[in-house]
């Protein structure tokens, strides 16, 4: 007999072990859940990975349950090494043992000390309800929070996610759903049980829910979909945060180029409408910028975008949307982008045109000044690149938050001439000191003149012409990257979140 004859018998049962962990639940649940146009859990490990990168790891854990209900491994998005999880819902519904809960735990430790980013493809029910004992056995919550600002993480919701895997979803930096994914603290019959309401996964955690409470970024039409959306939000990001964001090759993206659409896309007038997001259509290198968060907070755009071949992030007001107002929903939405944008050194272009934050009663009750607090403190602790442009107006702390506040260390701020800035709009300030005509007059005069007397002081770098615009950046932007002249770092920060 020769040496790898004595091998033969060992590696016919290390194979039929692995071949019972690639089964997953077995043909008859696989095929129920294909039928449903759902991917399994290791075919959307193909569909995210780069062909033939997938090197798993923990196949063995959990013995005859396949995998623990949990395929784990490494592999590549776009080149770049990822830590990928899939939770394999024909496996005891996808929930969570302490043996699956481990392979967890160690995709994210092992995220962080190789400094590539998480992606957790999600549906499952949560703990299993076993009675196993899981003692002081780590949380895989406890290691992704640790990659919190460290290493780019993102969350897919494929299908039904509860309990403790749903956990996962609010802690990452990125979520996107499919059109049958559902997120919820427990599940519909856990809902009847303990509160007798009696509601659907779709209308308890479905799309529209968890859009509308910002617990979704981003929804896709089916698991194909959201995979690309994956690779695609990916694509904008260094590996972590000990890198800087990957620039495209050279093209003429980098030349320069006048703006004229500008002048037909922005009214002079300051009370009429146009979608700001023409106006990201003309600055960028192309009209397919990737938006974050498109129905949740809609007075804000949050996008990611390339100038001149470099990642950037936008921030940007909407006036179709509350005349450009911020409210509580869109000043959220905007901190938390900021915030992920400055973790991994993206610059943040602030494109604002807005009356301030959103004023009335309704506003306040739902925290309008908090809110507007917390993208403050965001936009201000951020060391990352910051650009400013004013287009029409910004006014009193709604301008502060969109990055035009001196001293805070700018590459630039732009306005267009005829930009109106100061405390509040004259129509508001006249109607508040109750003015007569001549003093409205003034007023109005005084606000038509505000962009003229900050370029005097020197309270903005430039007022530029509207076709000047992609070039006034793209010059700045390429500028500013010359301080990148040491290693990146993580960023630390200080300050207790509003």
């Amino acid at each position: 007999m020769t040496k790898a004859e004595d091998w033969e018998e060992t590696l016919e049962d290390l194979q039929r072990r692995r071949q019972h962990a690639w089964g997953m639940g077995g043909r008859e649940r696989l095929d129920k859940h294909r039928s449903k146009g759902k991917l399994d859990a290791r075919t959307r490990i193909e569909r995210l990975l780069d062909p033939g990168t997938f090197r798993e790891f923990g196949t063995l854990v959990g013995g005859e349950i396949p995998a623990d209900a949990i395929v784990t491994g490494s592999g590549r998005i776009n080149g770049a090494t990822v830590m990928v999880g899939a939770e394999d819902f024909t496996t005891l519904a996808g929930t969570i043992a302490p043996g699956s809960n481990s392979k967890r735990y160690r995709i994210a430790e092992l995220a962080l000390r190789d400094k590539v980013a998480l992606v957790m493809l999600l549906e499952g029910a949560g703990f299993r309800p076993a009675g196993a004992h899981y003692g002081r056995t780590p949380t895989d919550l406890l290691a992704q929070a640790r990659c919190s600002g460290r290493v780019p993480t993102v969350a897919a919701v494929l299908g039904p996610s509860a309990g403790h895997g749903a956990l996962v979803a609010p802690v990452c930096d990125f979520t996107v759903m499919s059109h049958q994914g559902a997120i919820f603290t427990a599940g519909p019959p856990v809902v009847k049980e303990s509160t007798g309401e009696d509601i659907s996964k779709e209308d308890l955690g479905g799309p529209d829910v968890a859009v509308a409470s910002g617990v979704i970024h981003n929804v896709a039409e089916d698991d194909e979909a959201v995979l690309d959306t994956v690779r695609r939000y990916l694509s904008y990001f260094p590996p972590s945060a000990w890198s800087y964001p990957p620039s495209l090759p050279a093209s003429e993206a980098a030349n320069p180029r006048p703006t004229p659409e500008l002048l037909d896309i922005v009214p002079r007038d300051n009370r009429r409408v146009y979608d700001m997001r023409a106006v990201l259509d003309v600055v960028f290198d192309c009209p397919d910028w990737f938006e974050v968060q498109p129905g949740f907070g809609k007075a804000i755009i949050c996008a990611l975008a390339h100038l001149g071949g470099h990642p950037v992030a936008v921030v940007a007001n909407q006036p179709r949307v509350l005349a450009g107002s911020i409210d509580a929903d869109a000043a959220d939405k905007a901190a938390h982008f900021i915030m992920v944008a400055d973790s991994f050194h993206l610059p943040i272009v602030f494109l604002a045109d807005n009356p301030g934050m959103l004023a009335g009663s309704r506003s306040e009750r739902e925290g309008a000044l908090r809110s507007g607090a917390r993208m403050f403190a965001a936009q201000t602790a951020a060391t990352t690149l910051k650009l400013h442009v004013t287009l029409r107006k910004a006014y009193g702390f709604g301008s502060m938050v969109m990055g035009l506040i001196s001293f805070d260390g700018q590459v630039a701020t732009f306005a267009y001439p005829g930009a109106t800035m100061g405390a509040m709009g004259a129509a508001a300030l006249s109607r508040a000191s109750h003015a007569d005509q001549d003093l409205s007059a003034r007023l109005r005069n005084a606000e038509l003149q505000a962009s003229y007397r900050s370029a005097e002081h020197m309270g903005i770098d430039e007022l530029i012409d509207p076709r000047e615009t992609r070039d006034a950046l793209l010059a700045s932007l390429q500028r500013g990257l010359s301080s990148r002249q040491a290693p990146a770092e993580p960023v630390t920060r200080t300050l207790i979140m509003p």
